[in-house]
């Protein structure tokens, strides 16, 4: 055999290695793929949707933010409860719920109650709406506030270091709430690409 026909015959043999290769690695980037969006969806539920579909409604919340806050905020686990006293599945603070209370006017409400999923979704998903009005629709700022409190970034807001335009933060003070802005984020991102078709 000559070797020219040789060079001829190890020609589609190299083909259809090469194709091989290319569809084995396309084979693996689809499980990939499809392995990292099943842990996304198991890590990033929608539980609780009827509650949050309801009060995102009511109080003009993007639904897909308050899911973000639940899942950064207690996991979605209903008797979470922070180092510092906070319950529930939106981490309210005793203070935080008797003034939302006082706002509702949700007199037989008690602080008890921010271990079930429907009163806890409902005072804070108002808090979030509350913020999201109170600091002109800055989603950013809004998160802050939810993690920092509304005076202290009002206060933020104020300084010519941290803000120049009075309405928007260049930069977040702390780095804790500067994180949890992050995470939330982050959070928010994967479920609208979960959900909302990357919108």
């Amino acid at each position: 055999m000559t070797a020219k026909a040789k060079k001829r015959r190890k020609a589609p043999i190299i083909i259809i290695t090469a194709v091989v290769l290319v569809l084995l690695g396309m084979g693996i980037r689809l499980a990939v793929d499809y392995c990292n969006e099943q842990y996304l969806l198991a890590t990033h539920p929608m539980k609780y949707s009827e509650y949050v579909s309801a009060c995102a409604k009511e109080f003009d919340v993007p639904e897909m933010l308050v899911f973000a806050v639940i899942k950064t905020e207690s996991g979605f686990r209903e008797d979470a409860e922070s180092s510092l006293g906070a319950r529930g599945l939106m981490q309210i603070m005793e203070p935080t719920f008797d003034w939302i209370k006082y706002r509702l006017d949700d007199e037989n409400a008690v602080y008890d109650d921010m271990y079930k999923a429907k009163e806890n979704i409902m005072y804070g998903t108002y808090l979030l709406g509350y913020l999201l009005k109170y600091f002109d629709g800055q989603r950013d700022v809004a998160i802050a506030a939810y993690h920092a409190g509304a005076g202290e970034v009002s206060g933020w807001l104020e300084n010519k270091e941290y803000s120049d335009d009075g309405v928007t933060l260049k930069e977040i003070p702390i780095s804790d709430t500067a994180h949890y802005v992050d995470k939330i984020n982050n959070a928010l991102a994967v479920y609208e690409k979960l959900y909302n078709g990357g919108q």
